[in-house]
């Protein structure tokens, strides 16, 4: 189920925050929990026995650890966590690739599992980990209570798309939150801009990198078009989809953190990537570049390291070469800043920008590729390798057709709007006026976004992938 879906939206949540609203303090993370497994059940029946079996293997881990604090057993635990956790999502999501692999490599024909991904294991599956190793280190008790914590990892806002919320972030909320009028109406408003942003501007430029994928027209400049719009495709599919989830968070008394900061006005690939999926970046710096030693050990270490972090950051997109090239390419990027062009990149406010969204741009075209060779191809089009022609009719007439839909989206992409909105509620003559627009916007949103799932079919969330 999604949230940007009918059923979501007009019947499942109205009917679980009823339930939700109307539960005793003591029941509410019982009714969190169950009303999360019929979210999943609706579409991955069959997988959540397994989301079960992972929670329950981090309940146990959990407890086990913090019993024998300080001493070898605790270690041992947290391996057999880490080792049972990693080898789910390994299996699931990673079995089919490696065997195609090991038959490239040898040349031997071993069958494929044709395993289906469960929806959602890359996100609870991080969360596990985070809490099995929080509680090792001592930085969060154990939760003995397995609704609370089955609540906290299969909690249906953040389950299938993040962002990936820690224990540690939500451990007091888990058992003393409040429900107020003031966190309901910002969620409600959260939610319906980022449901907006998904359908309304999500959607169409999916349909416009459809078109292109159909397509036999080459030419540079459709192809750039068609890189320009996935990338802010991808943009608010992924940002309009945690807006929601922080939306509906607020609703029932959680805080998540931001996951998204207008990463295309940054003036570095450091930047843009402390601005993107800020809780996968966050999550690997804690628990993966840190313990590995980060900065603060030789240079040469402090390489690996970078590498083995953008190595994982990209596989864990997905099971194939293309995301590992993806993830380390943008290892190579930031070793490239770090060492030597970020000085440079400050000294001047426009050319940074351009650079960014530059490789940005070009790193979300290896990202949305079937296979690195169509990667290439479609670089090199881009560039008017292999004699394609620079401009064609058919390009020009779906700039025409989504010019509209592309200026919104690029100014959506940055600060602006919502900056010119906060001064205008900020000038005596204005401000009473939008806030009295404000609602009435929020419900034409809502109708108009509502209309358009009403009438078309084309409605794909890009990480579901993952």
């Amino acid at each position: 189920m999604l949230f940007c879906s009918i059923p979501f939206i007009y019947y499942f949540f109205p009917c679980t925050l009823l339930l939700y609203l109307i539960a005793p303090k003591q029941l509410k993370n019982s009714v969190l929990l169950l009303s999360s497994l019929v979210f999943y059940w609706w579409g991955e029946p069959r997988y959540v026995f397994l989301m079960l079996a992972a929670i329950l293997l981090g309940y146990v881990f959990g407890l086990l650890i913090e019993k024998f604090k300080d001493r070898w057993q605790s270690k041992l635990f947290l391996i057999l966590s880490v080792a049972s956790s990693l080898g789910m999502l390994g299996y699931y999501k990673y079995a089919d690739f490696f065997i195609q692999n090991f038959n490239a490599a040898t040349g031997l024909s071993v069958p494929l599992l044709n395993i289906a991904l469960p929806i959602g294991i890359s996100f609870y599956t991080f969360q596990i980990l985070s809490y099995t190793v929080d509680v090792y280190r001592g930085d969060v008790a154990a939760q003995k209570n397995p609704i609370n914590l089955g609540a906290y990892i299969a909690m249906f806002p953040q389950l299938i798309a993040g962002p990936i919320v820690r224990y540690r972030d939500v451990e007091h909320q888990l058992t003393d939150r409040k429900l107020t009028i003031e966190r309901t109406a910002i969620g409600i408003r959260r939610f319906i801009f980022g449901f907006a942003k998904k359908i309304l501007i999500a959607n169409s430029l999916g349909e416009l990198c459809d078109i292109f994928g159909t397509s036999t027209d080459r030419s540079v400049m459709f192809c750039w078009l068609y890189a320009v719009s996935y990338a802010l495709q991808v943009y608010f599919d992924f940002s309009g989809y945690s807006d929601m989830a922080i939306g509906l968070g607020k609703i029932l008394g959680f805080e998540f953190m931001e996951n998204f900061n207008y990463p295309y006005i940054s003036a570095s690939i450091t930047e843009f990537w402390r601005r993107w999926h800020i809780s996968l970046g966050s999550w690997f710096r804690d628990y993966v570049y840190i313990p590995l030693g980060g900065n603060r050990v030789s240079k040469l270490r402090w390489l690996r390291n970078i590498f083995i972090v953008w190595f994982l950051t990209g596989f864990w997109h997905g099971a194939a070469w293309n995301f590992i090239v993806w993830g380390l390419y943008f290892a190579v990027m930031l070793l490239i800043e770090k060492l030597w062009l970020l000085k440079y990149l400050q000294k001047s406010k426009v050319l940074n920008h351009l650079y960014v969204l530059f490789f940005v741009i070009i790193s979300f075209v290896i990202f949305n590729a079937s296979s690195m060779s169509d990667a290439v191809v479609c670089i090199g089009n881009m560039f008017g390798f292999g004699g394609v022609p620079f401009v064609s009719a058919q390009w020009l007439y779906y700039l025409r057709s989504y010019a509209v839909i592309l200026i919104i989206a690029a100014i959506g992409a940055t600060p602006l709007a919502a900056k010119a909105v906060s001064r205008l509620k900020e000038t005596k003559s204005l401000g009473k006026w939008v806030n009295i627009a404000e609602p009435v916007v929020l419900l034409i949103l809502l109708v108009v976004s509502t209309a358009y799932l009403v009438d078309g079919s084309f409605n794909p969330f890009l990480y579901f992938r993952f």
